[in-house]
């Protein structure tokens, strides 16, 4: 095992382990704000996942820039939307 291996499992746990935080707060809260950050971090873990089956980890063919595949920042882009979205709609409603 690399340490790459390693540290990309470290921040998928880390970052579903914030999803069920944001998910516990958001159950407290009935806030949106919080379902949203939840769904954005649970996507960030996701690209991790993507992210190894790109380099070719869990493969035996390795590809040798695993961060420029499309999906990766297609992923990103979805949960640094989803957390602008909520910004917005939490400003937007505080009136």
């Amino acid at each position: 095992m690399t340490y790459t291996v390693f540290l990309a499992g470290i921040t998928m746990a880390t970052f579903a382990a914030s999803a069920l935080f944001f998910l516990k707060l958001w159950k407290a809260a009935q806030d949106s704000f919080f379902l949203f950050f939840a769904g954005a971090c649970l996507l960030l873990s996701i690209e991790r996942v993507v992210a190894l089956f790109v380099q070719g980890v869990l493969y035996t063919v390795r590809t040798p820039l695993p961060e420029s595949s499309s999906w990766i920042y297609f992923i990103r882009m979805l949960s640094f939307l989803m957390i602008l979205t909520a910004i917005i709609s939490k400003n937007l409603h505080k009136k």
